[in-house]
């Protein structure tokens, strides 16, 4: 392989030289929108589910039931996270599932909360379908956090390599948070500050279920909560 540098040269300077538009916008338009030649400066929120102690499940485990299990864990959560006009990625890093919205509003902090509700809900259920087939449980941590976040299409251009970059603590956090979150003294859920306060204004309630906490990666809010109907529905159905 010859690595043509003269030419490395160049694109990184028309890069550069480029007068690229930062864009400030309350909502984030769909990626069609983003371009090699804009950036975007909008609120976001996101969501990331992480798997407690995998890499032990994944050791003592064969293959076939290691399968059938991230399957399982993977699918559905997919299935509560998408489904949104505002959502803006969603995937699956190792043992992680996250998504990414744009919440121009805290109606929308509200619609993400819920769905981690029933995301968390859904690990109850899922782990006692696992004990009905003879398959390990294991436990998850889910982190929430929004705030003004740069969006950044980023690669290499005409050749269909290329990603989002989302640069801010809506992402960062969420994945901070995640990777604690049901570890020790840290609750099932843990959200941001920021998170906590927007959705407090309007869901004032989530106080008697999270309790602010030092970690860390900041100060966060910490609780154990469930969608009380689906797991109702669990221990009666399953």
């Amino acid at each position: 392989m010859i690595y043509n540098y003269k030419l490395g040269r160049k694109r990184v300077e028309k890069i550069l030289k480029n007068n690229l538009k930062v864009i400030d916008k309350k909502k984030l338009p769909n990626s069609e929108v983003l371009t090699f030649g804009n950036s975007y400066y909008s609120w976001i929120a996101s969501i990331f589910v992480d798997m407690r102690n995998s890499s032990s499940l994944f050791k003592n485990e064969d293959a076939k039931k290691v399968s059938k299990i991230m399957k399982s864990f993977t699918s559905e959560l997919i299935e509560i996270l998408r489904d949104s006009n505002n959502q803006r990625e969603i995937g699956i890093i190792g043992d992680c599932v996250y998504a990414i919205y744009t919440t121009p509003t805290k109606k929308d902090l509200k619609d993400l909360y819920l769905r981690a509700l029933y995301c968390n809900t859904y690990i109850v259920m899922l782990n006692k379908l696992l004990s009905k087939y003879g398959l390990s449980n294991f436990e998850a941590g889910i982190g929430l956090a929004c705030g003004k976040t740069l969006v950044i299409k980023a690669g290499r251009e005409h050749v269909g390599i290329n990603d989002t970059i989302w640069i801010g603590d809506s992402v960062v956090d969420a994945s901070n948070f995640s990777s604690i979150a049901n570890k020790g003294d840290y609750g099932e859920i843990l959200m941001s500050k920021r998170y906590y306060d927007n959705l407090f204004s309007i869901r004032p309630g989530i106080k008697n279920y999270f309790d602010g906490m030092s970690s860390k990666y900041g100060y966060c809010y910490s609780g154990n909560v469930v969608n009380g109907e689906f797991y109702n529905w669990i221990k009666n159905n399953l």
